[in-house]
């Protein structure tokens, strides 16, 4: 039975818990964070919460905090000689200081209360040594069918992408929401074409799929939506956007 103690308060600490509760193979020993009254949102587990000096010793120690904060808890931990993994995407494995070190990294965005099938999420694990990646493999097996070894450097890069496919993309997703709100628009007009985009990402090269008037090198269309566009910034990310795919499809403006 492997053993779990959780350190953090945010988003993935609380998908982690409430799935690792349920999961069979593992126990959930104690969740800890920098006070008891940060980890008031976790419902049935408070039975289980600590501050994270009172944490005592389990198989495996999850820090899921943010980056710039993982080495100093880390270096509270009251106990060594234990496995201690952290949930970055973009921090290296040796942030952690311990001898016996990790990465249990799951790739998914997440906010408290989304339902998410973790079954279907990829869990990218590094550890310092083979048999501590053996425990990381079979710790993930009991969430999800997706488990990635990959090391630091690919985490940083597939990190990166990430912040391409969700963080910048919904992004536009709010300038898009704005837009239509300013004109009353229903957002909702383009959830088919959010959906199909995503989908056809999926099922085909995201550049054999690409449309549009950067991709026709429209200029007029494209001068048109430029005189549209109220906002610097939107105005901004527009024609960065569009000179970009201009530039990958080898036409010029």
């Amino acid at each position: 039975m492997i053993t779990i103690n959780l350190i953090g308060t945010g988003n993935i600490a609380w998908h982690l818990a409430n799935h690792f509760a349920k999961a069979s193979g593992c126990k959930l020993k104690q969740i800890a964070g920098r006070s008891k009254d940060r980890l008031t949102d976790f419902g049935s587990l408070t039975q289980q919460l600590v501050t994270i000096k009172e944490l005592r010793p389990a198989t495996i120690t999850i820090i899921a905090v943010s980056d710039k904060a993982i080495k100093d808890v880390a270096s509270q931990l009251p106990y060594q000689d234990t496995l201690v993994v952290h949930t970055s995407g973009s921090m290296a494995m040796d942030v952690i200081p311990q001898h016996r070190k990790g990465v249990f990294y799951p790739l998914q965005s997440f906010s408290k209360n989304d339902h998410v099938d973790f079954t279907q999420i990829p869990i990218c694990i590094e550890a310092s040594n083979a048999e501590d990646l053996q425990l990381l493999q079979d710790l993930a097996t009991l969430l999800s069918i997706k488990i990635h070894t990959i090391d630091s450097h690919q985490r940083k890069q597939a990190h990166l992408a990430a912040v391409f496919v969700n963080n910048f993309t919904n992004h536009c997703y709010t300038i898009a929401q704005e837009l239509c709100k300013k004109e009353a628009i229903p957002f909702e007009l383009l959830y088919a074409l959010l959906k199909k985009t995503a989908q056809k990402a999926i099922d085909h090269s995201p550049s054999d799929v690409q449309t549009g008037p950067a991709k026709r090198n429209d200029i007029e269309v494209i001068k048109d939506h430029l005189e549209m566009l109220q906002e610097e910034d939107h105005k901004s990310i527009y024609k960065t956007l569009t000179a970009s795919i201009i530039a990958h499809y080898g036409k010029k403006l």
